[in-house]
């Protein structure tokens, strides 16, 4: 029996999931318990892609990243993989009806992140799709459960609730990118000239995002709600502590929520949501 294995599968798409994001993690405990294997999954997928293009560096990423490609496709059709990880995937894609367009734009993505690509605003703006968007829309599948309508409905903000983490992301890890992996999203942009002025371009950028995202959060099923907008209230304050700080301490080190913090937030959302206050 595959019951055994599909366990296996389960669990290690749960323990990647807590071993690379205290902070998703502690969003998926907050979901209704159905929920919390097929977020898993999608996260674990995400997880390992992402660590092949970043983290990967003494072996043949693109090698790596188009058998991953691969593999992941064969897992979807056959409906099995030997990969726990992707064996785990291919369940929740199965199940849940994701489609293939959005792992074709997420691992485009991730092949993007494997080229020294000068951003201009059309391949930001692909990028930005493809490693945020998509994987918001592939959990919207899961919390609406099969209610096509629900997720026409939810796209667009669970689209620029992607696209606002991402953005923010992007700003916490300046550093790092351009230093160690010789990166540099935002397009249109010299980082040796990075300032004040750009900085605040992008974060009213970001606050656009922000906002069209919370609408969508509001109208999510009660059972998911809670877990997206605890995420939503950690991306929002790092983002206010990334916009009082300085342009020329941000290209020296990366910001961080501290973990009291963190659980702060998650007392005073739990208060919020108890009693419809957001």
């Amino acid at each position: 029996m595959k019951d055994l294995f599909d366990q296996v599968s389960r669990k290690a798409s749960k323990y990647t999931t807590n071993l690379y994001s205290t902070s998703f993690s502690l969003g998926i405990k907050l979901f209704h318990s159905r929920f919390h294997d097929p977020i898993y999954a999608v996260y674990g997928f995400v997880r390992v892609a992402d660590e092949i293009v970043d983290s990967f560096h003494d072996y043949n990423k693109p090698l790596l990243l188009q058998r991953f490609r691969n593999e992941t496709y064969q897992a979807i059709e056959e409906k099995i993989s030997l990969n726990p990880i992707l064996n785990n995937f291919q369940w929740v894609v199965n199940k849940y009806g994701i489609e293939r367009e959005l792992i074709d734009k997420f691992l485009d993505s991730m092949e993007m992140d494997l080229q020294d690509i000068r951003y201009d605003q059309d391949s930001f703006n692909e990028y930005i799709v493809g490693s945020a968007e998509v994987v918001g829309l592939m959990c919207l599948r899961v919390f609406c459960e099969g209610n096509s309508a629900k997720y026409d409905e939810l796209k667009w903000s669970a689209m620029r609730l992607g696209a606002a983490f991402q953005k923010i992301n992007f700003l916490r890890d300046l550093k790092n990118d351009y230093q160690t992996l010789g990166r540099s999203y935002f397009p249109n942009i010299d980082l040796k000239q990075f300032n004040d002025e750009i900085k605040k371009k992008i974060e009213d950028d970001i606050s656009t995002d922000f906002h069209n995202g919370l609408e969508g959060i509001k109208k999510l099923p009660r059972e998911t709600r809670l877990g997206v907008y605890i995420a939503y209230v950690y991306f929002y304050i790092l983002f206010m502590k990334i916009k009082s700080t300085n342009s020329s301490r941000i290209m020296l080190e990366r910001i961080r929520i501290s973990n009291s913090t963190k659980y702060k937030l998650l007392f005073t959302s739990l208060i919020k949501h108890q009693f419809n206050m957001f």
